[in-house]
């Protein structure tokens, strides 16, 4: 059997966005892009999905009545979905259709992941999917939310929950990063790295991350945290503290504690961490087999806490992670450094 051959007959994986009446353009494109689209910087000729927009009816109008969609599937196409895609809409208090409801309970009945995209969590709650489970939306529609949906628990100030099969990303831009974690669940942190750095994305900004929730701008912006974050990044085989990056960047530790929540949504030792964690990720996709010297190389010290903060991270113990994406070198993906 030539190489890769069996890599090559796997069914898919199947997306499909429910494009309701009124529903934001831009987390359709979000789906559009990061599900849709070919990937010529994996240099790899298999598609990672197979994307479809469907609608309860033939013409859909778009938020404001910018755009109106017309070329959409049936909702019936959402039955053969591997992950159902709902996208928000701004007229949160207007029930959702019963037959556009009825196809999401259908969807997570039969085994599909289900995605909310910034107001789709109603969508998703009005569905009954959520009840007694975590949750997020826009920030700006929290309360509002908890007013229709009290059994649901909501975490306002993160960018996206992972429930396994039901997810929810909060405002718009949250989206993308629940979009990259899905390609990551998918395929590997090497993979979402590649489409981050073609989205020019940040690869790797974890769900617990906050919203920015009315930040006011600044009167004199503070200075971009981009060399400080690749100084750190050549070195993480090395002890950091977060004194050294204070040192780095010539401030106190409390005022970089203040620009990494300001531009970041996070802490410094929060940040260091998610950087080791990938780097192990695309160490053990790579090939190396040693747990040992993924854990120097990428800074987590010890087999154990590489380990405890893999399983943590993605849900998989080393050997899990390298029975599921490390194969992938049977047709490896052009990925420059």
């Amino acid at each position: 059997m030539p190489q890769g051959s069996s890599q090559a007959q796997q069914p898919v994986h199947r997306v499909v966005v429910l494009v309701d009446e009124g529903v934001n353009p831009f987390e359709v494109g979000v789906a559009t892009e990061v599900f849709g689209l070919p990937r010529p910087e994996l240099g790899r000729a298999a598609p990672l999905y197979e994307l479809t927009l469907c609608a309860p009816v033939p013409e859909i109008r778009m938020n404001h009545g910018f755009f109106t969609l017309g070329t959409a599937a049936g909702l019936d196409a959402a039955d053969s979905a591997d992950t159902l895609i709902v996208p928000g809409r701004p007229d949160n208090v207007v029930p959702r259709a019963e037959p556009v409801l009825a196809a999401i309970r259908r969807s997570h009945a039969r085994g599909a992941r289900i995605a909310g995209f910034c107001t789709g969590a109603f969508a998703l709650a009005e569905a009954g999917l959520l009840d007694g489970r975590r949750a997020t939306t826009h920030w700006r529609w929290a309360e509002e939310f908890r007013a229709l949906h009290p059994q649901v628990l909501l975490e306002p100030d993160v960018l996206f929950v992972d429930e396994g099969d039901v997810l929810t990303a909060a405002g718009s831009a949250a989206a993308l990063d629940l979009s990259l974690h899905l390609v990551r669940r998918d395929h590997g942190a090497e993979v979402a790295g590649s489409v981050a750095r073609r989205l020019v994305f940040a690869a790797h900004r974890d769900g617990g991350q906050r919203q920015f929730v009315e930040r006011p701008v600044p009167d004199v912006p503070d200075a971009s945290l981009a060399p400080l974050l690749a100084w750190a990044q050549e070195r993480l085989d090395e002890p950091i503290a977060v004194s050294d990056l204070a040192a780095r960047a010539a401030v106190s530790p409390a005022t970089l504690h203040r620009r990494f929540r300001a531009e970041l949504g996070t802490t410094p030792l929060a940040w260091l961490l998610g950087e080791r964690i990938a780097l192990a990720c695309r160490l053990i996709e790579r090939g190396e087999a040693r747990l040992d010297v993924v854990a120097e190389l990428s800074g987590l010290g010890s087999g154990a806490n590489l380990r405890a903060h893999l399983k943590r991270a993605t849900g998989l113990s080393p050997s899990a992670y390298r029975a599921r994406f490390g194969a992938r070198a049977a047709e490896p993906p052009v990925i420059t450094p």
